[in-house]
């Protein structure tokens, strides 16, 4: 059996350490990924299209693929389409 490794070692090993350039870039890719996730579970949930999606916000539809894809958000954005989507935002204390 293969030596078990836990997920720090191998972010590092694949990523750098943490504070790391690289593991920074990981880590943002990583959230608008995960933001992108959301945002097209929750349209389609809706049955909306990319298109229904962009003009109820003023966007153009290959924006909001690119968001969808994990390529391009912006907090301004996320906000506007989360609230168009009924989706809350919440921040916490760390």
């Amino acid at each position: 059996m293969g030596q078990l490794i836990n997920a720090k070692e191998l972010l590092d090993k694949l990523y750098g350490k943490h504070g790391t350039e690289s593991r920074e870039k990981f880590r943002e890719d990583a959230f608008s990924f995960y933001f992108g996730e959301i945002i097209k579970s929750r349209r389609k949930e809706l049955k909306m299209s990319q298109n229904d999606l962009a003009d109820l916000v003023g966007k153009k539809r290959p924006y909001i693929s690119r968001i969808e894809n994990g390529e391009d958000i912006r907090l301004s954005n996320f906000a506007l389409i989360a609230n168009a989507l009924n989706l809350s935002i919440q921040l916490t204390v760390k």
